[in-house]
């Protein structure tokens, strides 16, 4: 009888605990819903970026892109390598007659590169010397660049290869003697987990992370701000929810983002790359296993910087200033391992940069989440630190909330 009377209490008081976790993550929906501003955050903006930005770069690739053609030589040699460059998808010939025109278009605008062919190209291929071709690119645009480079490299190769079949062709060699004689060693170039070398395809995966993290971010910094404004303490938790102890608010809280957030997970990071043909041979489980500790890490460091944030307009320089940081930092536009000590050790701070890594490797490349073990043990570490982070600072600004509601209470009656 004694021991059924001993666990009552304790039965009780976690029946209490769960009442109050229940009641901060229904009064928190009720706030997220009420605040315009949050909501254009949080479901609007979660809706909207990924289609938004996605129907951006929909067409991946830069193909025709216009470009100058110069030919001074009018022969057959440079006639038949314009026409192989003309037959490129990457860019469309628009011959010139003189280099001053070629330039004056380049000026305007209206081509992104320029192909030059001397006057001496046919001649000294008919002498069986080397010839050269001059090819001036677009450096304002890497797609411009990429585009040039790539269509005038493979019609120079092959066009070079030709010529070298029919000089051995006249000295007797033919058939596969000369095939393999003119390319001793074959080349052949194997593009993996972005075969379309689609400008989407790389860049929108760590987009959508992204939009993630800073939506999460900017979103709780919003309600950190409004709580303050409208608190007659000027402090981050209301007293409503103070008796509710520190753990259960950080947890009701928490609760309350993560479930919206599996939710907007799952449209971002399932939905959008089906309907516009992102890369997406990952597995759904391991996904939705690696979302976890990153919704988690991004909740919790988003709850602890908030608790800092006097008003909801520096949430929204934050959010703006490290958007574009933070996609750096990624390593996605430029290598990890060429990044110095101190950035990588800053990266390490937020959640977007392990976050990010790790979906590419999983969604682009096919991975498993024991490839990417670094990262998501990383994104727990962070969501434990974080956790902890978080629970005291609104400790302390419990207290000092319930510090001045005492203070003000001893006033009033004296």
């Amino acid at each position: 009888m004694n021991a059924k009377q001993n666990k009552l209490p304790i039965l009780n008081n976690w029946i209490s605990v769960i009442k109050d976790i229940v009641s901060i993550f229904l009064n928190e929906f009720k706030i997220v819903f009420k605040d315009r501003g949050v909501v254009i955050i949080f479901i609007v903006a979660s809706l909207v970026y990924p289609m938004l930005y996605c129907g951006l770069y929909k067409n991946e690739t830069l193909v025709n892109v216009p470009i100058a053609a110069v030919d001074y030589s009018r022969g057959k040699y440079s006639e038949e390598l314009l026409r192989h460059l003309d037959a490129s998808p990457d860019v469309k010939v628009i011959k010139f007659s003189t280099f001053d025109e070629a330039k004056k278009a380049f000026d305007d605008r209206k081509v992104h590169g320029l192909f030059f062919i001397p006057t001496d190209f046919n001649k000294k291929l008919n002498n069986n010397e080397q010839a050269t071709v001059s090819v001036y690119c677009d450096m304002s645009s890497f797609l411009y660049y990429r585009s040039l480079t790539l269509a005038s490299s493979y019609s120079v190769l092959d066009m070079g290869n030709k010529i070298q079949v029919d000089r051995l062709n006249a000295q007797g060699i033919t058939g596969q003697e000369a095939t393999i004689a003119s390319n001793p060693i074959p080349f052949e170039s194997s593009i993996l987990f972005n075969e379309g070398m689609g400008f989407a395809s790389f860049l929108m995966p760590a987009i959508l992370m992204l939009i993630i993290h800073q939506t999460l971010f900017f979103g709780i910094g919003m309600l950190a701000g409004t709580s303050r404004e409208e608190n007659r303490f000027h402090e981050l938790v209301s007293t409503k929810l103070q008796r509710g102890g520190t753990l259960r608010v950080v947890i009701g809280k928490a609760a309350c983002y993560m479930l919206m957030y599996l939710v907007f997970s799952f449209y971002i990071l399932e939905v959008t790359p089906h309907v516009f043909g992102l890369p997406h041979i990952g597995n759904a489980i391991d996904i939705l296993k690696f979302m976890i500790p990153f919704l988690m890490a991004t909740i919790f460091f988003s709850m602890t910087v908030s608790a800092f944030l006097p008003s909801r307009e520096i949430g929204m320089i934050i959010f703006l200033f490290f958007s574009l940081i933070l996609l750096f930092l990624s390593g996605i536009s430029w290598p990890q391992s060429n990044i110095n000590g101190f950035w990588k050790a800053f990266a390490w701070i937020f959640p977007a940069t392990h976050g990010i890594q790790g979906y590419i490797k999983i969604n682009s490349m096919g991975a498993d989440i024991h490839h990417v073990t670094y990262e998501n043990v990383s994104l727990w570490i962070q969501s434990a630190l974080y956790f902890v982070t978080t629970t005291v600072v609104y400790y302390w600004k419990i207290k000092r909330s319930q510090e001045k509601s005492e203070k003000e209470v001893e006033t009033s009656i004296l």
